[in-house]
């Protein structure tokens, strides 16, 4: 039999005693629970007023009540934080749990750990005038057309994986400045050198790395070319 199904029956058992019935074989009449079950219930009863089960079979739970509320204040504060790390900071009230404890207690309250989704940050604006910008474009000669932009290099990729219930937590990724940079710029003849710089990049700084690299797009489009960059503010400001 069931945990639950012990506990209905001794729930049932409760409120026919609570009626006034008291009787044995006339519980067994109403509930058709065994006998010997009502007997040893009524003897509880007796006993300690109530028929709740005692417990104090098997091992005790070592995520108690209180180690569970810690664990998951940890998680909600640092969802990165890892099994290990949870495992010493449980130990600081004085409990000792394995790893493997913490991570079926956490498996059997829906939680998972995995890299957060990323999404791109262009909203339906940005979209719409990318489309727009296209079809004006569509027939384009881009054979003496050069190509420019800048991004950021990560040095090592945001692997950390996080805590999350239901659905997997996303991520933005805006472009951090703080990394190593590049600027470059294709055609159909070739390519640009790559510069690379650390320094946040402004309008000035942006107008010198165009002069140092006319002299090569040159060589390869002759005097006459068309330049395309985006509408970034450094790009569309009065001095570049």
């Amino acid at each position: 039999m069931s945990t639950s199904d012990q506990e209905r029956q001794r729930q049932t058992l409760l409120h026919f005693w609570n009626q006034g019935v008291r009787s044995a074989k006339e519980l067994h009449t109403l509930t058709n629970i065994p006998l010997s079950t009502i007997y040893f219930n009524i003897e509880k009863i007796k006993n300690t007023g109530d028929i709740l089960h005692e417990g104090g079979n098997g091992r005790p739970k070592k995520i108690t009540a209180d180690v569970a509320r810690l664990i998951g204040q940890t998680i909600r504060r640092d969802t990165p934080v890892s099994v290990r790390s949870l495992v010493n900071k449980v130990a600081t009230k004085g409990i000792e749990v394995s790893h493997m404890t913490i991570s079926r207690h956490l498996s059997n309250h829906g939680y998972k750990k995995s890299l957060p989704q990323a999404t791109p940050m262009l909203t339906t604006v940005h979209k719409e005038k990318r489309v727009e910008w296209a079809r004006k474009h569509l027939n384009d000669d881009w054979s003496q057309t050069l190509f420019t932009d800048e991004t950021a290099f990560q040095l090592f990729r945001n692997t950390v994986e996080r805590w999350h219930k239901g659905v997997k937590p996303v991520r933005h990724m805006p472009k951090d400045r703080t990394k190593i940079l590049a600027w470059g710029g294709f055609c159909v003849n070739g390519r640009t050198s790559l510069f690379c710089f650390s320094q946040i990049m402004d309008a000035n700084f942006y107008v010198d790395i165009l002069r140092n690299h006319i002299p090569e797009v040159n060589e390869m489009l002759g005097d006459v070319w068309r330049f395309q960059q985006d509408n970034d503010p450094k790009h569309t400001s009065r001095i570049a």
